[in-house]
């Protein structure tokens, strides 16, 4: 799915165009391609962002100077869920005794004292 500038902000229902662009400058979005003299286009990712600004902004009232705080730390977190789903599937990928071996190190670590 791609969507214009235009339909991004008829899919949002809640925002005006200028301040989808506001967004865009402050970094808080970025189009899936921003060409010079083009309006920007969006992927799905980039709508489910603007939902997620959208409802920071105007839904849990977050000001415009925390907004990026926020941000960062959800970029944070879904980094790291990325991650661990890759190391994940990289243990699943492995012989079987080396699974159980994973398995019972980690078992150990939780029954160790800090």
């Amino acid at each position: 799915m791609i969507l214009t500038l235009s339909e991004l902000t008829v899919r949002l229902a809640r925002v005006e165009q200028v301040e989808v662009v506001a967004w865009i400058q402050h970094g808080w979005l970025r189009p899936a391609r921003d060409v010079e003299g083009e309006e920007p286009v969006f992927g799905e990712v980039d709508l489910a962002r603007a939902q997620l600004i959208c409802e920071l902004r105007h839904d849990l009232e977050v000001e415009e100077e925390t907004v990026p705080l926020v941000l960062g730390l959800l970029d944070q977190l879904y980094a790291q869920r990325r991650r661990l789903t890759c190391l994940t599937d990289a243990i699943r990928r492995q012989p079987e005794a080396v699974r159980q071996a994973i398995l019972a190190d980690l078992e150990a670590g939780r029954n160790r004292k800090p």
